[in-house]
Formats: structure tokens, sequence, C-alpha cells
């Protein structure tokens, strides 16, 4: 019994000191299975981060590429690296708007569980040969509620959905699967830099003048500056939002991206091959 009250005081803790607009662990929509007793010493979002955690998907992240898909050094993000970095800037920005960072951990630890070798590229070629389409974040739910140990892990409803809108057209129905879905923009657009200027793929001096003047010449800079904005204008609203010029500004960033490293520059000139590769492994 007295194991069975750090459940309760945890839960009892989130109700007392997080915000109004936090998701509460004790007030969860529940699991996809409701099988399950509760734990006696987790709440049930710190259970769903440990699920993902000890998962065999989550470790084979570390074998991902993020951009770059055979970059010679050990320097260079994978899919794990990026994961883990989501995770800090959404935990940051959960603990400064008192939201439940137990949720928003577990979101980010699994948002990308489920993407593909060889980065979008996969994901591109296994949506064009597959008859049902494949996008990577259904891809996630999927793992997590059918494929991981061939009986999924049974997660909360919260997670899932988060997992499953951290991208595309929807929104996740938390403050906390949006913080995730905002972390994971501002994690790759600068990691992505400085991979892409460590690689000689860009050079500082191509990063757009406004956006260096609106962020900081540096990623610790960036970031820093992005996380206070999202910080100081989301406590003024019950969403998850940037100031209009910063969010302006970090599409800038993202659009160069894409117009100097993401499309047809030299870190993806392995992509051919990863594509083919996956394509013969899918037909066979």
């Amino acid at each position: 019994m007295i194991l069975l009250n750090l459940r309760i005081e945890r839960e009892n803790f989130e109700e007392q000191y997080l915000s109004p607009l936090a998701t509460l662990s004790k007030n969860s929509k529940g699991r996809l299975y409701d099988t399950e007793t509760k734990c006696e010493i987790r709440t049930d979002f710190q259970r769903d981060r440990d699920r993902i955690l000890y998962s065999k998907a989550f470790r084979r992240l570390k074998h991902k590429t993020q951009v770059f898909i055979s970059p010679e050094g050990d320097h260079y993000r994978t899919r794990l690296t990026h994961t883990l970095e989501v995770s800090q800037i959404a935990r940051t920005i959960a603990r400064c708007l008192r939201l439940n960072e137990d949720l928003t951990e577990a979101i980010s630890l699994g948002h990308d569980i489920g993407h593909t070798p060889f980065g979008h590229a996969g994901e591109r070629v296994l949506n064009r040969i597959c008859p049902l389409g494949f996008k990577h974040n259904e891809h996630s739910l999927r793992v997590v509620d059918a494929l991981e140990a061939g009986k999924g892990l049974n997660l909360t409803f919260e997670v899932r959905d988060g997992i499953l809108n951290h991208t595309g057209d929807n929104l996740p129905c938390t403050l906390e699967g949006r913080v995730v879905r905002m972390a994971d923009r501002i994690a790759y657009i600068n990691h992505d830099i400085e991979d892409a200027i460590s690689g000689k793929v860009i050079t500082a001096q191509q990063i757009p003048k406004e956006c260096v003047k609106m962020f900081g010449k540096t990623i610790g800079e960036r970031i820093d500056f992005m996380v206070k904005n999202i910080v100081q204008n989301s406590k003024e609203t019950n969403d998850i939002v940037m100031s209009k010029e910063f969010f302006e500004a970090m599409e800038a960033l993202r659009n160069f991206m894409f117009e100097y490293v993401y499309v047809d520059s030299i870190a993806k000139k392995e992509e051919k091959k990863a594509e083919n590769m996956l394509e013969y492994l899918y037909m066979y």
C-alpha cells in the first residue's frame, strides 16, 4: 500500500503544480487495450516513456541517418540523436509552461520510432511503391500499436495522438503534443544546419542574413532564441506558438535548407542507391 501511494502522490502533485492547461496523468483517456492494472510507482505517461525507451524500435534509431546517408565521422546526427535533441528542447518548453513533462518526453522519444532507413529518401520511395502509401508518423503509430514485440506497447491515447500528429495537417489534441511538434522542427532545422556546415555542403556565410540577425550565429543561440520566444508567446495563449516574425524567419531557414541541402546537394549523392536498395528489399 505504501508503494501505491507513490503514484497517487505524483498524480496529486501534477494537479497542484502543473498549469490548468496541462494534461494530467490521472485524466488520461486510457490505453489502446484496457487490460492493465496501474503501476504502483509510475504514472501512465511515465510507463509509456519507459516502454518506448526500452523497445527494439527505439534502439534501431541509432543506425538510421538524418540527412547524410553515409557520413565520414562520428559527429553527424542520426535519427536517435535527433530524437534526443527533440526531447531536450520539448522538455525545456514544457517545464517553463508547467505542462506535463512526462507526457512530453514520451511523445518526443516515440515520434520518429517508425521512421525509414535513409531518412526522408526512404520514406519517399516507400510512399511511391507501396499501394497504401507510406508516412513515417503513421508507421510510428503502427509500430507502437502492433509491431513492437509482436503485440505493440499498448500506450495511452495522448502519447499515441502526439506521435501520429507530430507532423502533417492535424494538430495533436494536447499542448504537450504541440510542444513536441514545434520542438521537432526547431531541432532538425538547427542541427541539420550544423551538420551541413561540418560536411561543407554550405557555409555559415550563406545562411540568410535576416535569420542570423533574428536568431544569432550559432546553433545554441538559435535554439535559445526560438525556445524563449515560444515560451513567452505561449504563456499568453492557449496554444504553443511563436511570434509572427520569429515563425516567418524560421520558415525562411527551413526554405533555405530545402534549397541548398535537402534537395540535390552533395549530402544527397547516395540517395539513389538507398532508394534502389529499399525498392529491391520491398519487392523481395
